[in-house]
């Protein structure tokens, strides 16, 4: 469908919003650099338009997105959380900015204190011996992790090629471990939503190189046999993995280094402020057991016999580099900023809110729609439509009709293992009001899928545009404007 009012549309000849330097007159050593099969033949087509049409008409675009700033914003495990402007600000400063990440150690000394700082924090956080800030995202995080694994085996003359994977995981685990070569071995949840250790018992052999478990799981709850679950993988020789990407309920309540996990990523992009999403940079830190510190990737931050900071690259047992700088720089000063602005308890606090308020939204919520696992939820919580798709109203649907009351719809259809899913993350940011707001929504919803189906599947009505063929767009690229 032809969108009207774009900006080539507006154009008029003559009219201009700024004036461009003519480089070719002032600097014509550029035009000399750029061989001549590269010039242009006629000017750029170019829209002609003021500057105030030009700038009404990005922010109209703008306005038209769905954001963080603009809306509420319930995508279970991935919290879409406000991040506070001042971490921005820090992020943005001068010294940080143009500072180049080839510069000596010499004259990063601020910087270097910042990132040893860091991990100083998350290792306090977590309970682990040892972090590393060089992944930068939560799946380089997992496949830095899943190196290290390796790499322990092998030193110690172990060739195992399985990692146990439960039903309930993050969705990128699997691929991580198929990536790294591993062969994953699923474990099913009980009744209660969570593993229970003879499900692990089961599988565990001398093939198996360790356990990947996400805590909180994805539906939301807290595995409660942890301690033995690890016994059973440690026993057998295996390490444990978490999944850290669900901290957010847990900091200041939990600390995974101390009840069996030797390796964990953390999403700093989710859990300390930097934005999530839409393919930005993110950052994957990653803590290990001091049994494990000698694997992490280099350089690794020391001090020398001064105390000065330095980049060591003598690291015989690492597994490489894995990134061409030392991480995300920009995200783990936001990160910095965040656990400095908050301290200790004010973390707590954080997940002290993210879980009140997802337990708050799950009780408004569980009348109207199936709850299948009715018990104490930590950061998310997941519903079934199977109740609204009996009548002919899909989970899709109903996240289509959220669209028209300016929220955006939570996680669909995952996890897998509830049909009909919708996860739902409220986070710590966000006020009773705007949980009351999308509590009346949905129910308001689950009346009109009784009383008025076809105002549902028919969703959404005032968006600028309406359902889209997203598997024909994803397959059929078209950026090209409209002629």
């Amino acid at each position: 469908m032809r969108q009207v009012n774009l900006i080539y549309e507006r154009s008029v000849p003559g009219r201009k919003g700024c004036t461009l330097p003519d480089t070719v007159k002032k600097k014509p050593e550029i035009l000399a650099a750029i061989p001549a099969k590269f010039h242009r033949g006629a000017p750029a087509a170019l829209p002609e338009v003021t500057e105030g049409e030009a700038m009404r008409h990005f922010v109209g675009l703008s306005v038209k997105n769905h954001h963080i700033d603009k809306g509420f914003y319930p995508l279970g495990s991935c919290t879409m959380k406000y991040n506070p402007r001042l971490n921005d600000q820090a992020a943005s400063m001068d010294g940080f900015t143009a500072h180049h990440p080839l510069a000596p150690c010499s004259s990063a000394r601020g910087i270097l204190r910042l990132m040893w700082d860091l991990s100083d924090y998350l290792s306090e956080v977590s309970g682990f011996a040892a972090v590393s800030l060089q992944p930068v995202a939560g799946a380089h995080g997992e496949f830095a992790g899943l190196l290290i694994m390796r790499a322990c085996h092998e030193h110690n003359g172990q060739k195992r090629n399985k990692i146990i994977i439960p039903d309930s995981a993050h969705g990128t685990n699997p691929a991580s471990v198929t990536s790294v070569g591993f062969q994953s071995v699923q474990v099913k949840s009980n009744d209660k939503g969570v593993i229970p250790p003879e499900a692990v018992a089961e599988v565990m052999d001398d093939e198996v190189a360790g356990m990947m478990l996400t805590n909180p799981n994805t539906l939301g709850i807290f595995e409660t046999h942890i301690k033995e679950i690890a016994d059973i993988v440690h026993q057998a020789g295996g390490l444990m993995y978490m999944d850290g990407a669900n901290l957010n309920a847990n900091m200041g309540i939990f600390r995974p280094g101390e009840v069996g996990f030797d390796i964990m990523h953390f999403n700093l992009h989710k859990t300390f402020s930097t934005p999530h999403g839409g393919g930005g940079p993110g950052a994957g830190a990653i803590g290990v057991t001091a049994e494990l510190e000698k694997f992490l990737p280099f350089p690794v931050l020391e001090k020398d016999d001064k105390g000065q900071l330095f980049f060591s690259y003598d690291r015989p047992y690492s597994i490489g580099r894995l990134h061409s700088f030392y991480g995300n720089f920009a995200n783990i000063v936001r990160a910095y900023a965040y656990i400095r602005t908050l301290g200790g308890s004010g973390l707590r606090r954080v997940s002290e809110n993210a879980v009140l308020n997802a337990n708050y939204l799950k009780v408004l919520l569980k009348d109207e729609f199936e709850l299948p696992y009715d018990v104490h939820c930590m950061h998310e919580f997941v519903i079934s439509g199977n109740r609204q798709k009996a009548v002919g109203v899909k989970t899709l649907d109903i996240s289509k009709r959220l669209l028209d009351f300016g929220v955006h719809p939570p996680t669909n259809y995952f996890p897998l293992i509830v049909p009909e899913a919708m996860m739902i993350e409220p986070t710590e940011t966000e006020s009773r009001e705007t949980l009351d707001y999308f509590a009346t929504v949905m129910k308001q919803i689950a009346a009109e899928v009784k009383d008025n189906p076809e105002l549902v599947t028919s969703a959404p009505h005032s968006t600028p545009v309406r359902r889209l063929d997203e598997v024909g767009a994803a397959r059929n690229l078209d950026v090209a404007y409209p002629e």
